[in-house]
């Protein structure tokens, strides 16, 4: 944020209220439609019900060497997790992201909120989604998956409840 000094500030919109006209007083009254925030700006982290929250980018995932040296700061935030029983809802961020891996899952590097991971007998998708889990069992793993299948689950239920049916495949 840059500093404009007083005395090179020249604006003709600037008025005075009458009260301010005084000695005493040295600010101006500023006015309101100078300061109106433009409204282009949707928010990034809400998605459309009737669009997927997942992209058709692939994803790459570390090798297992590179996501050996990179775990220590998880496992503070492992240690953090609250007792599996309770919703994820009331896990912080940082915390789902260190299980997410613990898990397996690998982060994307284009989009944060999305998370891929590599089983034997499928691939899947995961999204962290405003309201909601999202996870997408791709067809284009391996397994006989005639199409996608996505599952949504409440930030509600407990992290146990997340993990064995995420887990569980499609």
């Amino acid at each position: 944020m840059s500093l404009i000094q007083s005395s090179t500030f020249t604006n003709t919109n600037v008025s005075l209220s009458p009260s301010l006209s005084s000695s005493s007083q040295k600010f101006p009254t500023f006015h309101p439609t100078l300061f109106i925030k433009p409204s282009f700006s949707p928010n990034p982290l809400s998605v459309s019900p009737r669009k997927s929250p997942f992209f058709t980018t692939p994803l790459f995932c570390k090798s297992p060497e590179a996501e050996e040296e990179a775990s220590p700061p998880d496992d503070d935030w492992l240690q953090k997790l609250p007792e599996k029983s309770k919703p994820l809802y009331s896990h912080s961020l940082p915390c789902i992201e260190a299980w997410l891996k613990s898990l397996g899952f690998c982060q994307s590097k284009d989009d944060r909120a999305v998370w891929l991971i590599h089983k034997p007998d499928w691939h899947a998708q995961l999204s962290l989604d405003v309201t909601d889990l999202y996870i997408r069992y791709l067809r284009s793993g391996p397994g006989n998956l005639e199409k996608d299948v996505e599952r949504r689950f409440s930030y509600a239920l407990s992290r146990e409840d997340i993990e064995n049916a995420v887990l569980g495949g499609p």
